[in-house]
């Protein structure tokens, strides 16, 4: 099959669409319960607020919006997860169309990150991590296009979508300043106007209702996220010890993805021209986030999480092809092509195996059988609805999810209490 720019898009919408259903199917099949992270965004979603005592809202929005369509479909927040990867990859891919003639390069750009396990085995687990990729990739293609075209509805979008990526999770600051350094740069080069500030409208609109409630609320969110690096352990050999770990993990992240693109290569040597601005942009946004990230972990010496980093190599494989592009051998595509395969069915493969063979799970709880033997407790006693739970997130949170009235979750108690709202208050042992 020649490989014009017709069969290109064809083969992106076939691994777009096969990506999508092994992604659903997959976790679908195995899991007997919903995933930590997806039940915990359901729990705030049953008591939609601006901000929660760990993230922003934007994540519970999300899922309380497929409850509302789908109610207490397991698969259905599978495809959630899956919806934001394919417009991610979406827009990796438009991206990458503007800075390639042949489009056959910005068809690896995505396929590459299937060597990322970011984007493939821990994404069934809705969570802030994969809610944030999405407006992450769409915040740079419209950065870009707003660059390029320097049109008020980019900007405008380009301000929207950076605002919903700051309300899914703070992380996406690392992205604001690296954005910040290129914009600065690039007026300094008068190769765009201050048009770019109306970016600022939407995003600040977007933004406000949640910087009031965490105003409110004595930055609970902040606090949650400083705890969670390790900054109450203070030591000297933190930042030391903490720097090194990130710069391993990262490494043995990208071992496949690296080894997909040395099949295309030939060498790697490369004609770098840092005047070059398309170069610079994609160094922007994709090498200066995760230095951040690095010198954050020096300078505060605090600990870096791993799944933290999912939506920072998005853009990875159009800056690793942009560089190189000029050394790829489109005749070795055999190996590329058998490299990919292997690693595209491996990883669900492994996804299902590890959920079958492995059973001490939180994916093995057995949350819909609970939340009915809850409710036939319920039902003896009572002629009322179950209308609130109180408890931690994954216990109570089951319970909100499963039960037939959807109660809201109201944390409080470690223990898990249920009720309708009355004097009708039963203390749950069973669902320990």
């Amino acid at each position: 099959m020649a490989l014009n720019k017709k069969n290109i898009l064809n083969l992106f919408y076939i691994f777009l669409s096969t990506h999508l259903f092994l992604w659903i199917l997959i976790p679908s099949l195995t899991n007997n319960n919903l995933p930590l992270d997806t039940i915990e965004a359901l729990a705030w979603g049953s008591n939609l607020d601006w901000g929660f005592n760990k993230h922003p809202p934007m994540s519970a929005f999300f899922v309380e919006v497929f409850f509302k369509i789908f109610g207490a479909q397991d698969w259905a927040y599978y495809f959630l997860s899956q919806i934001c990867i394919i417009i991610s990859f979406i827009a990796v891919f438009k991206l990458a169309e503007d800075f390639f003639e042949n489009n056959i390069f910005s068809l690896f750009s995505v396929l590459l990150l299937e060597g990322i396990y970011f984007y493939n085995f821990t994404t069934p687990e809705f969570n802030v991590n994969v809610c944030l990729m999405p407006f992450w990739a769409l915040t740079v293609l419209y950065l870009w296009r707003g660059i390029k075209n320097d049109k008020i509805t980019d900007w405008l979008l380009f301000g929207l979508f950076a605002g919903f990526g700051f309300l899914s999770k703070y992380l996406f600051i690392y992205l604001g300043l690296a954005v910040d350094i290129f914009l600065i740069y690039i007026l300094y080069k008068k190769k765009i106007n201050f048009k770019c500030i109306i970016s600022l409208i939407p995003f600040l609109i977007v933004l406000l209702p949640h910087l009031i409630w965490l105003t409110e609320n004595d930055y609970v969110t902040i606090t949650y996220g400083l705890h969670r690096t390790g900054t109450e352990d203070p030591s000297l050999l933190n930042h030391i010890k903490h720097p090194l770990i990130f710069l391993i993990k990262q490494i043995g992240i990208l071992i496949p993805f690296i080894l997909m693109f040395l099949f295309l290569t030939n060498n790697l040597r490369s004609n770098l021209e840092f005047r070059d601005d398309k170069l610079v942009f994609l160094i922007s946004i994709t090498a200066f986030p995760i230095l951040l990230v690095f010198l954050t972990s020096i300078f505060m010496g605090v600990k870096i999480r791993t799944m933290w980093m999912s939506p920072f190599y998005l853009f990875f494989g159009v800056l690793v092809i942009y560089i190189f592009q000029s050394q790829i051998d489109l005749n070795k595509l055999r190996g590329f092509t058998i490299t990919f395969i292997i690693l595209f069915i491996l990883s669900p493969f492994a996804y299902a195996l590890v959920s079958i063979v492995k059973k001490d799970k939180r994916t093995d709880y057995q949350g819909k059988l609970i939340a009915e033997k809850v409710q036939k407790v319920w039902d003896k006693k009572y002629n009322t609805e179950i209308k609130l739970v109180y408890g931690d997130e994954w216990i109570a949170g089951n319970l909100s999810y499963h039960l037939k009235s959807r109660p809201k979750w109201n944390g409080g108690v470690k223990c898990c209490v249920i009720s309708d709202g009355t004097n009708n208050v039963e203390y749950m042992e069973m669902v320990k």
